[in-house]
């Protein structure tokens, strides 16, 4: 096995500016692919050509050389922070690289909490780093073969609370979040587009098909009503006791924002705050930062009845259009105890298609709803379902998948607690709910 060249061989200042080859070209190949790590859409093309930039400008000036790459290797602007400070990194000590990611790593640190230079700095080093080898284990009869794992770290990670996580395996779930995307099924629009068949004639194309015909017979054209996706709405409760959860369901979040249009996140703690243009950013470390520069009221206090009558007269009408989906995801903790909740919850319910409760108390086997926040909301929600770990999420994008069951969760919370949200003294454990 050949051993990686080192980051640091930096090119003599008085070399011939000829084709990059040795170390030069292994060092440039492995530039590439750490950009490539820390998040570039850079590939095999982009490797080349940094090679023949070099041999175009050559290596004698580090500021010509770098301004080279930048110029084959960087598309688009917010990738050149990320390329600034990763030439910074790999074209000097590479000692630098393992100094700067356990500066940027201190123990016990939450994941999410620096500021994004530093993110940035951090995912560049890690990227930089060589993967650690496997050790090799001995067989009986002497050779070499691969380890064999009993469980797979991705399987355990589905299921742990992200409460409880350690600071790498929260690292890990981020990854894993950016992966996920919610399958909305297309629904039928009001719009109609030309077909081939359909169910209804398009008089006007069918009438100018007949004049260019000189008196022949032409057959008729079709129209047929247009499907698409309808829009995603996320209100997100950002209050202490929602804060470790909020924190990674924004990656989530931003994940699903860049994945497919019409979509809207708003957070919501004493105020409501819309973060949606925040989330269109494709480094999602920048818009987190974004994120928590725009929201004042992170890890507050909670008014739920207070921040949803703002949204029902705000926003409800913009965004609530072409049958679309809302995510509440809250504990229904209110700071209030349920002051107007329950008007501004069957105004939202109706308002839009689906309404989807994701409440993370629900990972207790003994969860009763016994606050009055919680009873206020019941009553109005499709479908109430954990938010707590990968694999509620998950559930989360089967339950969309699948046909809408309107109003079956609305029409069991009103008779266990009365149209008012009144309790009749009904103790509901988590196994009640069919989700």
């Amino acid at each position: 096995m050949t051993e990686r060249p080192h980051a640091g061989a930096t090119p003599p200042a008085g070399a011939a500016a000829s084709a990059p080859s040795g170390r030069v070209a292994e060092n440039i190949v492995h530039f590439v692919r750490a950009l490539r790590a820390a998040g570039l859409p850079v590939g095999t093309a982009h490797t080349l050509a940094a090679q023949e930039a070099a041999v175009a400008v050559g290596i004698a000036e580090r500021e010509d050389f770098r301004a080279a790459l930048a110029a084959v290797l960087v598309s688009r602007y917010e990738h050149l922070p990320v390329f600034e400070q990763a030439f910074d990194l790999f074209w000097q000590d590479p000692r630098l690289l393992q100094r700067v990611l356990a500066s940027f790593a201190p123990a016990g640190e939450v994941a999410g909490e620096r500021d994004p230079e530093q993110e940035i700095a951090a995912r560049i080093a890690q990227a930089m780093l060589p993967a650690p080898m496997l050790p090799e284990r001995k067989a009986a009869d002497g050779t070499d073969h691969e380890p064999v794992f009993t469980f797979s770290p991705r399987e355990v990670l589905q299921h742990r609370d992200f409460e409880t996580m350690t600071a790498d395996e929260l690292a890990a779930v981020k990854t894993m979040l950016g992966e996920l995307r919610l399958p909305l099924p297309e629904l039928p629009t009001r719009r109609t587009v030309a077909a081939a068949r359909g169910q209804r004639v398009d008089l006007r194309a069918t009438m100018r098909r007949a004049t260019g015909a000189a008196g022949a017979l032409s057959p008729l054209r079709w129209r047929r009503r247009e499907r698409r996706t309808p829009p995603l709405v996320i209100l997100c409760d950002i209050s202490g006791s929602m804060d470790r959860y909020a924190r990674m369901l924004l990656h989530f979040l931003h994940a699903i924002t860049g994945d497919r249009d019409r979509v809207h996140v708003l957070l919501f703690g004493t105020r409501l705050t819309n973060i949606t243009r925040h989330l269109r950013h494709r480094d999602v470390d920048v818009a987190l930062a974004r994120v928590r520069g725009a929201v004042p009221d992170w890890a507050g206090g909670t008014r739920i009845g207070a921040c949803l009558e703002e949204f029902n007269r705000r926003w409800s009408r913009r965004l609530l259009g072409q049958n679309a989906v809302v995510l509440l995801i809250s504990d229904g903790l209110d700071a209030e105890a349920g002051q107007g909740l329950d008007a501004q919850m069957e105004r939202l319910h109706k308002s839009c298609r689906r309404l989807l409760w994701l409440n993370p108390l629900l990972r207790y086997e003994g969860f009763e709803p016994r606050p009055a926040g919680i009873r206020a909301m019941l009553p109005h929600v499709d479908e109430f379902l954990p938010v707590h770990n990968l694999d509620s999420l998950v559930q989360l994008a089967r339950a969309l998948a699948a046909p809408a069951a309107r109003s079956g969760m609305a029409r069991r919370g009103r008779q266990a607690f009365g149209e008012h949200g009144k309790n009749r003294e009904v103790s509901w454990t988590a196994s009640t709910w069919k989700y």
